[in-house]
């Protein structure tokens, strides 16, 4: 099974975010085939989430994990950070009031 480049997949995210009027953009613009996709969530109250494709260890199966959370300014740090170890790895802010982030939609796995 071909897994999808990082650019197509970060270009459906973004629309299906904009379905739901959730404001998205890309903060760092990855390689569009191999490049690692890292989702930051503000929730606009001065505080964020850091998510991350990992493995599920018992389904073998890839699924978003929570990197970091807390204070935006130490999220962005740890973004920085991973920037850092990964030139390629694209960064999707993703700003919503409420939360919502739609990565655990089934259509996003």
């Amino acid at each position: 099974m071909s897994r999808l480049t990082a650019r197509f997949w970060v270009d459906a995210y973004l629309a299906r975010l904009r379905v739901y009027d959730i404001p998205a953009f890309v903060v760092a613009h990855g390689d569009d085939t191999g490049g690692a996709v890292l989702v930051k969530l503000a929730t606009l109250d001065g505080n964020a989430l850091l998510f991350h494709k990992g493995f599920d260890l018992e389904t073998g199966e890839r699924v978003w994990v929570e990197l970091v959370s807390g204070c935006e300014a130490d999220v962005d740090a740890s973004i920085e950070k991973q920037r850092g170890f990964d030139p390629d790895v694209w960064v999707i802010e993703v700003e919503d009031r409420q939360g919502r982030h739609l990565l655990f939609d089934e259509g996003l796995r």
